[in-house]
């Protein structure tokens, strides 16, 4: 029986968290073996979310220090910028719902973080929501009226 998409991300998360540990350390390492190593079959969803917080780690950590109060991505835990990274990845890149993209994080956030890292998770993912996607929304305007927003 195949995964849920949260025991997806979860593999996920702990993929990128092992890439960061690799970097820091200066170990070679292939993402598609890592992916892997995590998880039997090969699965789309979590070869998007890894190569695409890998690939686009450098925007993730500008936009998310833009909205960490006094702090940067890069003091976090391996693990807390994992989580945080993926769920930046998929608010501004991926179709998943916004809502579910951010609870997903709260939740492997409850999981493996304490509850101030979680909060301050929780404070960030909120604010680029509501400055970065909900303000840049175009609406769909049918007859005049505005009937729903496009992200």
């Amino acid at each position: 029986m195949g995964k849920t998409r949260s025991e997806l991300r979860d593999a996920a998360s702990n993929i990128i968290y092992q890439i960061y540990i690799f970097e820091k350390a200066g170990i070679k390492y292939d993402i598609n073996e890592l992916i892997k190593e995590k998880i039997e079959i090969q699965n789309d969803f979590v070869y998007e979310l890894v190569n695409g917080v890998i690939n686009n780690q450098k925007e993730i950590s500008k936009l998310a220090n833009k909205y960490l109060v006094d702090w940067d991505i890069d003091r976090l835990s391996k693990v807390d910028k994992a989580i945080l990274s993926m769920a930046i990845y998929e608010l501004m890149h991926t179709e998943t719902p916004k809502i579910v993209a951010i609870n997903e994080a709260i939740e492997l956030s409850h999981k493996y973080s304490d509850p101030k890292v979680t909060n301050m998770i929780n404070a960030c993912l909120d604010k680029i929501y509501h400055e970065e996607i909900e303000n840049n929304a175009k609406w769909e305007i049918y007859n005049g009226n505005s009937i729903n927003k496009i992200y």
